[in-house]
């Protein structure tokens, strides 16, 4: 099995309250088929962009500054780790969570990385 990256592309504004509702319901759905199949591997909600630290290493020393790494008007809002068998199969888990979050869902397969 590979593992895929599946990341929530959120806007900077929130939905209204009631919508938040329903949308965490359907989301803890889409968890809770996850785990059911054993595609689950670990899910988090990440606090806004705002809250964001930047860490730049150089020659120099390192520098950090407050905010996110790049100006947007979208940035990741949470993710899913996922095991599935291949690409489809992660398009798949990635079109019910694009449904359960009415945000758009990346897809990315995580590098394989050998024991060490």
């Amino acid at each position: 099995m590979t593992q895929y990256l599946l990341s929530i592309y959120h806007p900077d504004d929130i939905p209204p309250a009631g919508d938040v509702d329903v949308i965490m319901k359907d989301v803890d759905t889409v968890n809770a088929e996850l785990q059911a199949a054993g595609a689950w591997v670990f899910a988090g909600g990440l606090c806004a962009s705002t809250t964001a630290t930047v860490v730049r290493g150089s020659e120099s020393g390192l520098l950090t500054t407050d905010g996110p790494y790049i100006e947007g008007k979208e940035h990741i809002g949470g993710f899913w780790i996922i095991d599935a068998p291949d690409l489809d199969a992660a398009l798949n888990w990635a079109g019910k969570a694009t449904q359960a979050c009415r945000l758009p869902v990346e897809v990315r397969p995580l590098q394989d990385v050998p024991p060490a």
